[in-house]
């Protein structure tokens, strides 16, 4: 008799602070799907799974948890080679991946837990309720499940229905705010508006549960980059997330900023215009328990974060630190930081001078500023 395969589906994001958690896939896609710098979903279909298969890859997660267990001491010390060997005589590539996924979970302490994909607060509270309940009965040492979630769907629950899904288990949400601007979220083509933003966030604290918001710096382009920052700057002051992560702008082939670059419609911002925006969201909060996070290899200045009052200055020494720099300097750590090359300033002094060499020669051969922020949204485009 054929043994029943243990799979679970694995969508294809988390947020980078997710990168040690457990995937559970919830729904499948994005409910709006039309987000002008976004592909990732295009040809996908949005689906919102029953909470009786969502059940049945948590019973998948367990059995495979079960196994793995095994390989680990009373001390709590793991065996790696008696994992290795299991995993190798797992006939299915799907059922290795999935293995492999509970194995790092487990063997780096099981604590959290990601639920994909692009909109899971798409599903009914109830049905979402369910599901987290059973999720923590199947592994009560989990500590802090978190999900992503859509501000316009977000906005339509209320703080007693998120005070619900606290109870059943959902720690923090990410939302991809992308901009508090209303006229950036009409030229994006987000499907939200700057309220619906805030009535989410006040919601979702208001029930207990943590907020983390993204920020787009660049992405109104040159058009409406003072539209974007000072948005932004009001939606972070009325909700206070707890944590505000920035994810600098690409405009990438493929996508309807694209479209418009091309056309005309959107001009790119510079580095420089960027890292002013961030600058004007830190300077403007006022007393507000919210976190700066810079986590992502796209962001110029990776180094800025911190408590955005309590390390404000830092944070704004720090931008002003590279806005201050001759113009050949700001070029030089540009570009060996968009060819990942180092993580931030500092780094420069250890950058080997075939590589200066190369960043020099790149250096002369753009001499237009615009064509040279041009070259820099190429090599970013990598990376997302």
């Amino acid at each position: 008799m054929e043994q029943q395969e243990r799979t679970f589906r694995i969508g294809p994001i988390r947020p980078p602070s997710e990168a040690n958690s457990l995937l559970l896939q919830v729904t499948n896609g994005c409910t709006w799907n039309k987000c002008k710098f976004c592909q990732l979903y295009r040809h996908t279909k949005f689906k919102a799974y029953s909470a009786d298969s969502i059940k049945a890859d948590i019973d998948n997660i367990a059995y495979q948890a079960d196994i793995i267990r095994r390989y680990q001491t009373p001390l709590g010390a793991w065996d790696i080679d008696g994992l290795n060997q299991e995993l190798g005589q797992i006939p299915s590539e799907e059922e290795r991946q999935c293995f492999y996924m509970v194995a790092n979970w487990l063997v780096g302490g099981g604590e959290n837990v990601f639920l994909q994909d692009g909109n899971t607060t798409a599903l009914s509270s109830g049905r979402l309720s369910d599901v987290l309940i059973y999720l923590k009965q199947a592994f009560p040492g989990i500590k802090r499940i978190t999900s992503y979630g859509r501000a316009e769907n977000l906005s339509r629950v209320s703080a007693e229905e998120y005070a619900e899904l606290k109870e059943a288990g959902l720690d923090r949400i990410h939302s991809g705010f992308e901009t508090g601007s209303d006229a950036v979220l009409q030229k994006i083509n987000k499907g939200v508006t700057q309220q619906q933003e805030i009535t989410a966030g006040k919601n979702i604290k208001a029930g207990g549960i943590e907020l983390s918001v993204y920020f787009m710096p660049g992405v109104g382009g040159k058009e409406l980059t003072k539209e974007n920052a000072e948005g932004t700057s009001h939606v972070i002051n009325e909700i206070g997330p707890d944590f505000l992560r920035i994810r600098t702008a690409a405009v990438k082939p493929g996508t309807g900023l694209y479209e418009d670059y091309q056309n005309g419609q959107l001009t790119l911002c510079s580095d420089e215009e960027k890292l002013l925006e961030i600058r004007t969201v830190i300077e403007r909060a006022p007393e507000i328990d919210t976190r700066v996070v810079s986590d992502h290899i796209i962001n110029l200045l990776q180094g800025v974060e911190g408590h955005i009052v309590l390390d404000r200055q830092k944070m704004l020494d720090m931008i002003d630190g590279y806005l201050n720099k001759p113009e050949y300097e700001k070029r030089l750590y540009q570009a060996a930081r968009r060819m990942a090359l180092v993580n931030g300033p500092g780094d420069m002094k250890y950058l080997d001078q075939s590589r200066v060499d190369q960043i020099e020669s790149l250096i002369r051969a753009i001499p237009d500023p615009y064509e040279w922020e041009e070259k820099m949204n190429a090599l970013i485009g990598r990376y997302i």
